[in-house]
C-alpha cells in the first residue's frame, strides 16, 4: 500500500475504532464486582488481581494495551474495586500533572471550609488579592466561591498565552454569570489558600494528603511553583505526582473522602465539588472541556468546582449509565483522573510533558482509551 494511502487508513481506523468504542461504551450493561469482592483500600502497595475477577476481559484489555502504544501515553493505571488490574507504562515515575492540580486544590479546601478557617463568599478584595494590574470596581466583588468555579468573570492576565487570548474584555461579564476557564481564577484560589490556612500549598498537600493516603512517590522537594510575572503576581502551583499516587486520589474522590476507615475530605465535599454547575454547553473557551473535540457525542464534561463533571445529552428513551455520576480532572496533553462511580473504577492517564518534545493525547484519544476499558466488562469471564 503507498504511503499517502496506508496513512489515510490508519487515520479512517482510528476514528473508526474511536466511534465502535465509544458507542458501545455508552450502552454496554456493566455487571458490578462480586459479592465477595469487597471495596477496598491499597496498603503500602496496590493488590493487583487478574481483570476476571472483577468481571473484566483480559483478552479485551490487551486491545486497550495496543491502542496506547499508538499513542504518545507514557503511562496509565486502572483500579476497580480498590484493585489494580491494568498498568501501562511506569506508574511509579513523578511527573507534571499539569491543571489536574486544580482539581487536587479542590479537595484540599475542603477541611479549611469545614473548619471556618475558609469563608467561599470573601470576595477578592477582602482577600488582598490585587494584581499588577488594579481591580475593576466590577470585579471587586467576585467572591472566592466564583474562582473555584471559574465564574469571577475577572480576566487578568494570567501569565498563560494561550487561555489569556480568549478571555472577554475585561469588565464585560458580571461576577458568576459567564463561565470562563481562566487560570488568573486558579492561581489566584491557591494564593487565598496559602492566605486563609497560613501554610505553604505543598505543606498541606503532604500532611493532608500525600501521608494519609499513603502515596508512594510523593516527594515534596519536587513541588515547585512557577511563576506569572510579570502578567500576575499569583503563581502557577505545579504539582508533580506519579501515575499510581494519582490513583490514590481518585480512588478517595470515589469513595466520597473516605479512606480505609477515615473520613479525610469533610462528609459531602466530595460530592460538593463535583456537582454540576456550569453545563458543558456553556463551556468557555469551546472545546475546553471536551465540547467540539473528536468526544462531542460521547464526552461531554461540564464543570464543577475546579473538577470536571459529566453532563450528558438528554436523549428520550436512552440511559448512558457508564458515565452516570463521571467526574474527571484534566490537563493538558493528556493527564487525567477519571472517576466512574457506576463502573466502581479509576482511571488515571498520564504524558510525561517534561521529556517530549510533541507530547499530546487529545481528550478524544483518551476518550477511546475510556471506551475500549468499559467495553473489556464480560459478566461471566472464563
Amino acid at each position: 500500500m503507498p504511503g499517502h494511502q496506508s496513512k489515510r487508513y490508519a487515520y479512517a481506523m482510528r476514528f473508526f475504532v474511536f466511534g465502535l468504542c465509544m458507542c458501545a461504551a455508552l450502552f454496554v450493561d456493566i455487571p458490578m464486582p462480586a459479592a465477595d469482592m469487597k471495596p477496598v483500600f491499597p496498603g503500602e502497595n496496590w493488590e493487583r488481581v487478574k481483570p476476571e475477577a472483577v468481571s473484566i476481559s483480559s483478552a479485551r484489555l490487551e486491545v486497550l494495551r495496543s491502542w496506547l502504544k499508538t499513542q504518545k501515553t507514557t503511562a496509565m493505571m486502572i483500579v476497580v474495586g480498590g484493585r489494580d488490574i491494568f498498568e501501562y507504562g511506569d506508574v511509579t515515575k513523578a511527573t507534571k500533572i499539569a491543571s489536574a492540580r486544580k482539581s487536587i486544590l479542590a479537595m484540599m479546601y475542603g477541611k479549611y471550609v469545614n473548619e471556618g478557617k475558609i469563608d467561599l463568599n470573601k470576595t477578592v478584595k477582602e482577600l488582598g488579592l490585587d494584581d499588577v494590574q488594579p481591580f475593576l470596581p466590577i470585579e471587586e466583588q467576585a467572591t472566592l466561591l466564583q474562582l473555584l468555579t471559574a465564574r469571577s468573570g475577572i480576566y487578568h492576565p494570567s501569565g498563560n498565552s494561550g487561555l489569556d487570548a480568549a478571555t472577554p474584555k475585561r469588565g464585560s461579564q458580571a461576577p458568576g454569570t459567564f463561565f470562563q476557564y481562566n487560570n488568573w481564577d486558579f492561581n489566584a484560589a491557591g494564593t487565598a489558600f496559602e492566605k486563609l490556612v497560613g501554610k505553604n500549598l505543598y505543606d498541606v498537600l503532604e500532611t493532608d494528603l500525600a501521608k494519609p493516603l499513603g502515596m508512594q512517590d510523593f516527594d515534596r522537594s519536587r513541588q515547585k511553583k512557577i511563576s506569572t510575572m510579570p502578567q500576575s503576581v499569583h503563581p502557577e502551583y505545579a504539582m508533580y505526582l506519579s501515575t499510581r499516587d494519582m490513583t490514590r486520589i481518585g480512588l478517595l474522590m470515589l469513595r466520597k473522602g473516605e479512606w480505609n476507615g477515615k473520613q479525610l475530605l469533610p462528609p459531602g465535599w466530595a460530592e460538593r465539588i463535583t456537582t454540576l454547575v456550569t453545563p458543558d454547553d456553556q463551556i468557555r473557551p469551546l472545546g475546553a472541556g471536551g465540547g467540539l473535540g473528536l468526544a462531542t457525542m460521547a464526552q461531554r464534561w461540564g464543570y464543577g468546582m475546579l473538577w470536571w463533571v459529566w453532563d450528558a445529552p438528554s436523549w428520550p428513551g436512552v440511559v448512558i449509565g457508564d458515565y452516570q455520576g463521571a467526574f474527571t480532572a484534566m490537563g493538558s496533553n493528556g493527564q487525567f483522573i477519571t472517576v466512574l462511580p457506576a463502573a466502581d473504577a479509576v482511571v488515571v492517564h498520564k504524558v510525561d510533558i517534561d521529556t517530549d518534545e510533541t507530547p499530546d493525547v487529545s481528550l478524544g484519544q483518551y476518550s477511546v482509551s475510556l471506551g475500549i476499558f468499559l467495553e473489556s466488562y464480560c459478566g461471566d469471564c472464563k
